[in-house]
């Protein structure tokens, strides 16, 4: 008997001004760079033969410009929902992360080595809580488009924790290689009750802009 083949393309926005001047987003956000702007079309390129059904994008303004960008000719609505957003970083948002190492040190050192046990004195999310968040989101869409592609654009470390829990690891080994960079591809192949990774941070679509 045939068996229904549901796969997930993830991948994380093209590149910010914020991260450029090496600024927390979380929740808030900043435009694509031309360079953000080129590596979302070199994604597209890649996936240009590839048939996707339905596109997903966290509500902020990056990921939904890089969905826009990868969407390509497809005539596909992209559906925004907020609880793909990236982990909320409350008062540190807006400011570039040596201040924030500088005046948080322990909280700041406990969020970079020891996800798990993290706990936002700054009014974010704690890792649990967005994981909470987010895989409940990603499971209702895999139900909502069994046998088809989806594709997904979210961010870094939501995307760490989506990939988590397809390859079974804890958050304690959150920060593991690979880092999730700008427009990594993710995909996930589910093949009755089987989940396979087969690819995972993907940059080979990326072309060097070395001389």
């Amino acid at each position: 008997m045939r068996t229904v083949v549901t796969s997930l393309f993830l991948t994380r926005h093209g590149e910010t001004e914020w991260n450029l001047d090496g600024k927390i987003q979380g929740h808030k956000d900043s435009p694509l760079t031309m360079l953000g702007k080129q590596q979302a079309g070199w994604l597209c390129d890649a996936l240009g033969s590839i048939q996707i059904n339905a596109i997903y994008s966290s509500t902020s303004q990056r990921a939904y410009e890089t969905a826009e960008i990868l969407r390509g000719q497809r005539e596909i609505n992209i559906v925004k929902n907020e609880r793909l957003m990236e982990i909320n970083m409350g008062t540190w948002e807006g400011h570039e992360r040596k201040h924030i190492e500088t005046i948080y040190p322990d909280e700041y050192y406990v969020f970079s080595n020891t996800p798990h046990l993290y706990k936002p004195q700054n009014g974010g999310e704690s890792f649990i809580q967005l994981q909470n968040r987010i895989i409940p989101t990603i499971r209702d869409i895999i139900l909502e488009h069994i046998g088809k592609n989806v594709l997904i654009i979210t961010h870094a470390i939501s995307l760490k924790v989506i990939m988590a829990y397809f390859r079974g690891e804890s958050l304690e080994n959150l920060w593991a290689p690979p880092f999730m960079r700008h427009t990594a591809l993710n995909k996930v192949v589910m093949d009755g009750s089987s989940v396979h990774i087969e690819l995972y941070g993907d940059l080979s679509h990326c072309i060097s802009l070395e001389a």
